[in-house]
């Protein structure tokens, strides 16, 4: 037995230092709940009342003692068990995930492709899958420029907004399909990615997350104030849903020369089978966008992504181009927000500059952070802990944010590189065995 594990085992259990622990945390829980939950403003006859909730105060008090009191027992009589450093558990997950990659990205679109097929799936559920794998599209892209080639991106909801906006003009002003501005939404959140590289070429780090901050809240302004195009904050409206190719429409009475969905399959009519197109069509997307990066990964855009992220002064003087580098990692990061803004524009069949505010950067970015830098399945996981789970504390409206910062906090305690921070290099150098190891 190592001496560490000695002075573990020999550590007691001190009850004054525990309860000490234990009553500074309920006081601090105590101050926090006062304001939070203490009190409630409610409304009846037109008149404003502060309603009082000492009892939530008290339930947060006497969790917060009781918490820390067994979190303190428990560092004694478990303290063999955790002497791995925090964060072996979902590192080893990381590990077996990305070992049986192949596997488990099967087992992983099989459950997807039957999930609106499955007995308890309703509208609600598919709602939600879908709003999931919109972030989950949104992170891969972003998993470009700040997993991939290390370029931290605070504005890469600008992206977003461009591909929504593109295809709401396009399709109230122009009458264009679906299938017809997607690429072309693409294009100009590109077009945009370019536009904003240029001007940080030369920033890194902090100055580089204040410049592309600025440019998402230049392109939200714009949105706002450009009431002419954009209609300003009242939005764009009646932004025309996506069909099948232009050959069948999810409605009771389509356009001439296209055929209903219902009436081509003779069946009855329903609302949910254009909730269904919509999951498979964002299921697609999300999937093209991961195989996209995966290849792009090992293709020398990919490596010279990663080399950038780890070293630029040597990236130069390995004769990297880093304008170039750059350049590519934005427009193509910014290709795939289009994709997904324009997505969710058909979608909503309204959008407007409220959707497209920091929180929305900021929730992508977080989704990138605590998935692991670089990490394609910690998106899709750290997407359904921090969207999805939300979604099902609703109820608890005015605490939606306080949960979604606490649970922030604990994972970057417990796993400061992401939840699956081990990555397999793009590129493995195995060892040249000698003429007389070989059989």
């Amino acid at each position: 037995m190592s001496e560490a594990q000695q002075s573990i085992r020999t550590e007691t259990f001190n009850i004054p230092a525990a309860l000490k622990d234990a009553f500074l945390t309920a006081f601090v829980m105590g101050a926090l709940a006062l304001p939070l939950a203490g009190f409630r403003i409610g409304e009846q006859g037109g008149a404003f009342f502060a309603e009082q909730r000492m009892d939530w105060v008290l339930i947060a008090v006497v969790a917060g003692f009781i918490g820390r009191f067994f979190l303190s027992l428990a560092r004694v009589s478990l303290a063999p068990r955790i002497a791995p450093p925090a964060g072996a558990f979902f590192g080893g997950i990381g590990s077996w995930l990305h070992t049986n990659m192949v596997l488990m990205s099967g087992l992983a679109i099989i459950a997807a492709v039957i999930l609106p097929f499955l007995p308890f799936t309703d509208r609600l559920i598919l709602d939600r899958a879908i709003y999931m794998l919109i972030y989950v599209m949104l992170g891969w892209g972003l998993n470009i420029v700040v997993g991939l080639a290390g370029l931290l991106d605070l504005g890469y909801v600008a992206f977003y907004a461009v591909g929504a906006y593109s295809y709401a003009l396009l399709s109230t002003h122009f009458e264009l399909s679906f299938w017809i501005c997607l690429p072309l939404a693409g294009l100009f959140a590109a077009g945009f990615g370019v536009i904003l590289g240029f001007p940080v070429l030369r920033l890194r780090g902090d100055y580089l997350a204040i410049v592309t901050l600025g440019f998402g809240e230049i392109i939200r302004v714009i949105l706002l104030n450009w009431y002419t195009v954009t209609n300003g904050p009242d939005g764009i409206s009646g932004i025309a849903r996506p069909s099948l190719f232009g050959l069948m429409e999810f409605t009771r009475n389509p356009k001439e020369g296209v055929v209903a969905f219902h009436e081509f399959f003779n069946i009855p009519f329903s609302g949910e089978h254009r909730m269904v197109f919509l999951y498979f069509l964002i299921l697609a997307l999300a999937l093209i966008t991961n195989f996209f990066t995966l290849r792009m990964r090992k293709l020398p855009v990919g490596r010279a992504w990663e080399a950038l992220r780890e070293d630029e002064i040597a990236c130069r003087s390995l004769g990297i181009n880093p304008t170039n580098v750059k350049l590519s990692a934005f427009a193509i990061g910014a290709m795939f927000a289009g994709f997904a803004g324009s997505f969710f524009a058909t979608r909503q069949g309204f959008v407007s500059p409220e959707s497209f505010t920091f929180i929305e950067s900021a929730i992508i970015l977080a989704i990138v952070v605590l998935g692991g830098m670089g990490s394609q399945i910690g998106v899709v996981i750290a997407s359904f802990v921090l969207v999805l789970g939300p979604e099902f504390i609703r109820e608890l409206q005015e605490y939606r944010m306080l949960a979604f910062g606490g649970l922030m906090v604990l994972i970057m305690m417990w796993r400061p590189r992401g939840l699956l921070a081990y990555r397999d290099p793009t590129i493995r150098l195995w060892p040249v065995k000698s003429k007389g190891a070989r059989k």
